[in-house]
């Protein structure tokens, strides 16, 4: 009799590892700034979509960054607009991404980057969430309690954090029922 072959522990039954870096699109269900207690605690938009087979999956977009703020550097985000047409949706569901970055981005287009504070980056994506049909988003795999992606934002050192992920910045393309797609790159202090 052959042994029962067990997945990994890091996999949660999804085929995906902790931390992988995956491509997650969907119709938007939901979304919402994060609510707690504790304002100073407040550093997340939430973003349900229904990502085809795979099911709900929550993007989790940092609004504000608390280690910045405890290192004394600025906490806001900057964020980058990249805007495209689309002619077709792409398929819905949650895959192994490619390579993403933002260097390679730049490169092809000049991009603008604005610091928002956090109450400003919630309206913000907010109003992108509420008029968009269809998302992608970029990033790492994680389950707390439900399947999601984080690190949707720039992935390279920065002020705070002194680790540089080369092609694996994260990042949420939002498409519109005109045909128009907003890519939203996100920065910390310190990235270039």
């Amino acid at each position: 009799m052959r042994p029962i072959a067990r997945k990994k522990k890091t996999e949660f039954g999804f085929g995906f590892r902790a931390e992988e870096f995956v491509l997650g699109a969907g119709e938007i269900v939901s979304f919402a700034a994060e609510v707690t207690p504790d304002p100073a605690k407040r550093d997340h938009f939430w973003i349900t979509i229904r990502a085809g087979k795979f099911g709900r999956l929550q993007i989790s977009i940092s609004t504000y960054s608390s280690k910045h703020a405890a290192d004394g550097f600025d906490p806001r985000i900057r964020v980058g607009v990249m805007r495209s047409q689309w002619s077709q949706l792409p398929a819905a569901g949650l895959f192994p991404a490619a390579r993403l970055d933002y260097a390679e981005l730049e490169r092809i287009t000049a991009i603008v980057y604005q610091e928002m504070e956090r109450s400003e980056l919630e309206k913000f994506l907010a109003a992108k969430a509420g008029r968009a049909n269809f998302v992608e988003a970029w990033g790492a795999f994680y389950l707390r309690g439900k399947p999601g992606i984080h690190q949707v934002h720039s992935r390279r050192a920065s002020c705070s954090v002194r680790t540089d992920y080369v092609g694996r910045d994260g990042a949420a393309r939002f498409y519109y029922r005109e045909n128009l797609a907003e890519m939203i790159l996100f920065k910390y202090c310190g990235q270039a």
